[in-house]
């Protein structure tokens, strides 16, 4: 296989994985993404950043989106040859937003663009190879396919189903100004936990992924302790109290308290307040699914988060430039 295109370019979304009770498996696009471009050469690599991670991550060889651009020529037998590469990047690094999955896909779909064959690296092939790298394929999914994602691992072979999220969803997060690396976050789970907060767990997780594919009128039937769904104010009572059981967790938010103190007491703060809020990812940012009230925004950034409103990313991975410009991997 060779190189048919040497100029190409894609864009690529920002990710929250897990969305409270979904662990290692549901995941959200958002309407925050990153561009890369890339020219391919004869000499060395050269990479430029601006933005997040502009004079932090490396300009050569070893820069994560180019380690996956080679890891992906690989895989189909193409040649290498030098990069020249300019990254436009909006993700915030370290704070849940998948980043990494975000470089690792964006390399993956520019080998895709350089090779110009519509039958290499489909969409299968990205979420299988970052889910080598990653480990899991929480944020590589919704990085691949758009929309909300449930994902999981069998024996090493990643599969994943895109759910159309229905129209309700109205994502706001809220960024701290300390980062937290993935690592740090996972080292503090446990080995094991009770099984009945694996049983909680997989029944809102369920729910979670029921309400995510209900469509824009939501479930056509649903009896909870508060209300049965209705029309109209009594619908939108009960989407909104199904939403915050199904965004409830056991496994992992509360073990992360002592790495992250601050953000899992937003969460604890805004579920208060009424608001589906959830850790993004391994955090430290945190996010609600719904709208959150004017007064509750304000009192959230006067105490130091940055809060953006982050509509849900109905595209994955796009091609911008080269032959393969607008076809889906």
């Amino acid at each position: 296989m060779r190189l048919r295109d040497d100029f190409v370019a894609v864009t690529v979304p920002a990710t929250s994985a897990n969305l409270g009770p979904g662990f290692d498996s549901m995941g959200l696009a958002l309407d925050l993404h990153d561009t890369v471009s890339v020219h391919a050469i004869t000499g060395p690599t050269s990479v430029v950043v601006e933005g997040e991670g502009a004079g932090r991550v490396p300009e050569d060889d070893s820069n994560m989106v180019v380690r996956a651009l080679r890891l992906a020529l690989d895989h189909v037998g193409a040649p290498q040859a030098g990069i020249r590469m300019h990254c436009t990047n909006r993700i915030p690094h370290g704070h849940g937003l998948g980043s990494s999955a975000a470089a690792l896909v964006a390399g993956f779909a520019l080998a895709r663009a350089l090779v110009g064959d519509p039958e290499a690296l489909r969409a299968q092939d990205l979420l299988q190879l970052g889910t080598d790298v990653e480990g899991h394929p929480d944020n590589v999914a919704p990085a691949v396919l758009g929309g909300a994602t449930v994902a999981w691992t069998e024996e090493g072979r990643a599969g994943a189903v895109r759910l159309d999220p229905p129209g309700f969803l109205r994502p706001v997060a809220f960024i701290p100004s300390f980062s937290l690396a993935t690592s740090t976050a996972r080292a503090v789970l446990p080995g094991t936990v009770p099984h009945a907060d694996g049983v909680f767990n997989v029944s809102r997780a369920a729910l979670l992924a029921a309400l995510l594919s209900s469509g824009e009128k939501g479930p056509a039937a649903a009896l909870s302790g508060e209300v049965a769904a209705g029309e109209g104010g009594a619908r939108a009572t009960t989407m909104h109290a199904l939403l915050m059981e199904a965004t409830r967790d056991r496994l992992h938010q509360e073990y992360r308290r002592p790495s992250m103190e601050s953000s899992v007491a937003l969460v604890d703060w805004l579920r208060e307040a009424g608001c589906p809020a959830v850790i993004s990812g391994a955090g430290p940012t945190v996010l609600s699914l719904e709208a959150v009230p004017d007064a509750v925004l304000a009192e959230a950034g006067a105490a130091g988060w940055e809060v953006r409103r982050l509509p849900v990313a109905l595209e994955g991975v796009r091609q911008t430039r080269g032959r393969l410009a607008g076809v889906r991997p």
